[in-house]
């Protein structure tokens, strides 16, 4: 539930605070005084889209801050920790959760959770879980067969989600096979150019055979082979210089006899013996050296001419491709990229084929899915009709009776349904869509009707009913605060209303009071009580806060309040 929400440059309210907490909260207050801001600010605490024009004139932004109380497992809480949030633990298995949102004047928006700044989409996907609003705009909604259809769902519970989770995966696997039916059916020449196309390709490759790098080691190839010579003589001086079989002295030669003198004496003095070993170490690496050098001008001796000549005609015969593709290593994984795809190319007609069975078998198991989804549909329907009739009973309609009829329709993501809720009016009416018979009161109680039952199975949430009761008045008003009374006995229910029979049933009353300097308007959040709050009952029942008459009728309504609930122990 909510605890708490603060506003703050908002609309019109400057600086208000609103206590709400468990049971029933009504908000009163005059026309144009910011009462559904509230609903506004709610709405920006749930992901809502920002609009800069929601900041009070003169300010630099709008701040609102709600508190929330919730189980330590609500999946809620689970999600913000996810985004970094910290929810503030308060006992056992209770948190309060801190959700802000702020609208700069320039249109800038920013979303806390938990204590930590996260995108405004994580409010989003919390917000089904926290709070369902209802206004006239949803009395609206709820003429469209969509929003029919989402409610008998939600009353239906887990048989339908199973049975529509069931559909809703087969509906995906069909249309992933139609889409890769339709693409290889009707672009088979375009696939088939493509095929013909690759396959030269891949083959021109293959026949070359290139090797990773190749390339760069025959352009080394081609500079050593194009002077051989130079380097053959460098090589032959370079180990003459180390090791000659002349009677010149040469680097071994001198190294040797550097070794004989040292170890003639290095006996007598253990430094000298790490120099000979040092000699020693010399000797053996020149040796290598020079045989490295005579092996090296050997091999540049045997080269001829037609290496050279076949290193060339294999550069320029990889030169085309290379130039192609931007390099040989790109043409190499075109080559193995493009074998997997003409593979995939060629195999077409056998997997045509293999796509019309697996369609006919999924348009077989979706037929068998769609009939379970309307089965169970069906099942709940009968029973939410029968429900919100008897609610209808207690919301002043004694004679209406609403049925949910299901019927079959095109197959869509949902399932082949469409679902109309009809209501009869008065004895003897025939039933006709509530989208086309109900009046804008009767709407308004026929939605009230379904949250009542459906509250029922969906376990404890935060109902926000704003303004529901429009075209509404007399018994029905005073049926509608007994039934919202109702519903916040297992539900927190908020409700922003002009109308002092509903208002009188709740446990909490809040009024938004407007207030002008002469030259800002501004408006404050009040919590009512005693005298205060009879004179507010009495302004929304006769415009006049100070009537005798209109605060005599305001005691009765509450009392009225006081002895439902006396009779309701």
């Amino acid at each position: 539930m909510i605890e708490e929400i603060r506003l703050r440059d908002l609309g019109v309210i400057a600086d208000a605070t609103l206590p709400l907490g468990a049971g029933f909260t009504a908000i009163t207050g005059e026309t144009g005084a910011g009462k559904t801001m509230v609903v506004s600010a709610l709405a920006l605490l749930l992901g809502a889209r920002s609009d800069s024009s929601v900041v009070r004139a003169g300010a630099d932004k709008a701040v609102v801050e709600g508190i929330w109380r919730l189980p330590a497992a609500h999946s809620s809480v689970a999600r913000v920790e996810d985004a970094g949030g910290e929810p503030e633990p308060v006992g056992e298995d209770q948190v309060e959760l801190y959700l802000g949102r702020t609208v700069s004047r320039e249109g800038r928006s920013r979303a806390t959770a938990g204590g930590r700044t996260v995108p405004a989409g994580v409010l989003s996907d919390i917000a089904d879980e926290l709070v369902v609003v209802h206004g006239q705009s949803d009395q609206l909604r709820l003429r469209s067969a969509a929003a029919q259809r989402d409610a008998l769902d939600r009353f239906g519970a887990a048989p339908i989600a199973t049975a529509a989770h069931a559909y809703r995966t087969l509906f995906d696997r069909r249309r992933s096979l139609q889409s890769e039916w339709e693409e290889l059916t009707t672009r088979a020449d375009e696939r088939r150019r493509e095929a013909e196309r690759l396959r030269a390709e891949v083959e021109e490759i293959s026949a070359l055979d290139p090797q990773p790098g190749e390339d760069e080691e025959l352009t080394r190839r081609a500079e050593r082979l194009g002077n051989v010579e130079e380097l053959r003589t460098a090589a032959t001086e370079a180990h003459e210089a180390l090791s000659t079989d002349s009677e010149q002295p040469d680097v071994t030669l001198l190294l040797a006899s550097a070794r004989r003198a040292l170890e003639r004496v290095d006996g007598s003095d253990p430094a000298l013996a790490e120099v000979t070993a040092g000699l020693v170490d010399i000797g053996y690496r020149v040796s290598d050296l020079a045989a490295s050098l005579s092996d090296y001008a050997l091999a540049l001796s045997e080269a001829g001419p037609q290496e050279l000549a076949d290193v060339e005609d294999r550069r320029a015969a990889l030169t085309p491709l290379v130039r192609r593709h931007g390099s040989l290593q790109e043409a190499l994984d075109f080559g193995a990229a493009g074998a997997l795809r003409l593979a995939e190319l060629d195999d077409d007609p056998e997997r045509i084929e293999q796509l019309a069975a697996e369609l006919e078998t999924v348009d077989a198991e979706l037929d068998s899915a769609a009939a379970a989804l309307t089965a169970a549909r069906r099942a709940a329907a009968e029973s939410l009709g029968e429900a919100v009739t008897t609610e209808l009973r207690a919301l002043a309609l004694p004679d209406a009776q609403v049925e949910v009829d299901v019927t079959e329709t095109t197959p869509s993501a949902s399932g082949r349904d469409d679902v109309t809720f009809l209501l009869a009016s008065h004895p003897g009416a025939t039933p006709r869509p509530v989208a086309r018979s109900a009046s804008g009161g009767e709407l308004s109680r026929v939605m009230l009707a379904i949250e009542v039952v459906i509250a029922g199975t969906e376990g404890t949430r935060t109902f926000v009913f704003d303004e529901i009761d429009a075209g509404i008045g007399g018994a029905a008003a005073i049926e509608i605060g007994r039934r919202l009374a109702t519903l916040a006995e297992t539900s927190q229910v908020i409700a922003v209303t002009h109308l002092a029979q509903v208002a009188a049933f709740a446990g909490n009353h809040l009024s938004v009071v407007k207030s002008h300097d002469g030259s800002v308007t501004a408006s404050d959040v009040r919590a009512l009580d005693g005298a205060d709050r009879e004179a507010e009952m009495a302004r929304l029942l006769s415009g006049l806060s100070d009537s005798g008459s209109a605060i005599e009728h305001a005691r009765e309504l509450l009392g009225l309040r006081t002895a439902t609930r006396r009779a309701e122990r």
